[in-house]
Order: C-alpha cells, then sequence, then structure tokens
C-alpha cells in the first residue's frame, strides 16, 4: 500500500513522506523514542533528519479516552505553563506534542494516549488498565503506570517498564551500528532485553521470560507508536528462544 506524502506545521520546509524502520528513532514531536512505522522528511538533498510518530505526524483536534470519561484532551504542539508536565499513562515527561485535558489538567504523549485497549494476536490476549492491583514483572512494583495484564491474570507489565525495558540507551544500541543487516538490529534489540534478564533477580529473569514470547512484542510496539510493527515479534522471538 503506497502512502501519500503529507505537509506538517511542525516542518513546513518538507513534506513528509511515511518510512518504516527497525531502528529506534526520536520522534520530532513529542520527543519520545519510537520504531516501526512513522513519517520521516522527504527531502533526499537535505539530511533534516526529521520523524515523527504517526500519531504525531496525523493527530486529532480533540480525543476522548475511556479511563477519563468526563475529559476532553486537546492536541498541543507543546505542554501548557512552565510548570514541569507528565505524562498520566507512562509518567513520563512531556516535553513536545501532547493531549491535553485543560479541565482536569491530564496529559497524555500521542502514542500513550492511542495505545489499544486490547493486544490480540488470536491466541493471548493483553488487556490495558489505568491500575492493577499485582505486581510488574519487571519492576515488581506496583501502580506506577498504566500496564497491559493478561486475560489469566497471571502477568502484568507496566507501560513505563516496557518502554523502559527495550529504549534504555537506545543511543549506545546503535553506535557504530551503521551499514550493518536488520538481523543485526534485531540481535541488538533482543541484547538490550536481556541485559535487565541479566540484571535481575533469578526469579523474576524466569518470569519475563515466561511472559517474553506471548506478551513483550505486542506491548513493545504498542507503547513505540506502532501496533503492528513486525520487528516487535521478531525480538519477542528471539528473547522466548533465548
Amino acid at each position: 500500500m503506497k502512502y501519500a506524502d503529507i505537509s506538517h506545521f511542525s516542518h513546513p520546509k518538507h513534506n513528509l513522506r511515511y518510512d518504516y524502520t527497525e531502528k529506534p528513532f526520536q520522534c520530532d514531536g513529542c520527543n519520545e523514542v519510537g520504531i516501526g512505522s512513522h513519517y520521516r522528511c522527504s527531502n533526499d538533498h537535505q539530511s533534516c533528519d526529521f520523524d515523527l510518530h504517526a500519531h504525531c505526524a496525523l493527530p486529532s483536534a480533540s480525543i476522548t479516552h475511556p479511563f477519563y470519561k468526563k475529559c476532553t484532551f486537546q492536541f498541543l504542539a507543546k505542554p501548557p505553563g512552565n510548570e514541569r508536565r507528565y505524562c498520566n499513562a507512562c509518567q513520563k515527561d512531556v516535553s513536545g506534542f501532547v493531549y491535553h485535558c485543560k479541565a482536569c489538567g491530564f496529559d497524555l504523549h500521542p502514542c500513550c494516549a492511542m495505545l489499544p485497549m486490547v493486544l490480540d494476536d488470536g491466541g493471548t490476549k493483553l488487556f490495558l488498565y489505568r491500575k492493577v492491583s499485582s505486581s510488574c514483572h519487571r519492576c515488581g512494583r506496583k501502580g506506577r503506570s498504566w500496564s497491559y495484564r493478561s486475560s489469566c491474570k497471571k502477568y502484568n507489565l507496566h507501560v513505563a517498564c516496557v518502554r523502559e525495558m527495550l529504549v534504555e540507551n537506545w543511543w549506545e544500541l546503535y553506535k557504530g551500528e551503521r551499514g550493518k543487516s536488520t538481523e543485526g538490529k534485531s540481535l541488538a534489540l533482543k541484547n538490550t532485553l536481556e541485559h535487565h534478564h541479566r540484571s535481575s533477580s533469578k526469579g523474576k529473569v524466569q518470569k519475563c521470560c515466561e511472559i517474553a514470547g506471548m506478551a513483550v512484542q505486542f506491548v513493545i510496539s504498542a507503547v513505540l507508536g506502532d501496533p503492528t510493527a513486525l520487528v516487535a515479534g521478531v525480538v519477542g522471538s528471539l528473547i522466548s528462544r533465548g
């Protein structure tokens, strides 16, 4: 399927072209990391290096969310006011594009606002919760952020933890990797996740490995702005075999 180039207020010099990458990029709209489907500057003669998540490139003027039924979120190019603000979904700082509810003061990163309520591959279902009583399989803590929980209620992953698990030190991940194959990049992503396995206690390693094959690949792609990103499935399958 061919996607048409788009114009965007945040990059008026050139149109943006649909692109797909297995390399993590930093979105120039929300300033969060992304992977997979996105829009990139279409000018091949200048090194703009400008990228936007699809949700940031094609935002809605206003949205509602099932977790905040009394709120209407307006799309803003930058967070309102001068105080430090954070996303109510992932608890991370908001420093760029944001959906903001003026009445309640809530903020959502564009990708967080569009997280699917259910991730389903036909066999495994993960449901998005605002709060869960059980602890996260990565950090061992409760609360903190929205979570994806399996239908059997045995597995729980914070949205914030999944983001951290893949993109901590994401720049170092690709130092010196230019020119390497896609397979090499997928293995590099695998190694990033395995670092967290090794740094955890034995019990947590076992739990993380148990859920990796069926859950992590879905949540990674959703959190980073592309619920259909094939790379997430590649990473998940690699980990489950590791």
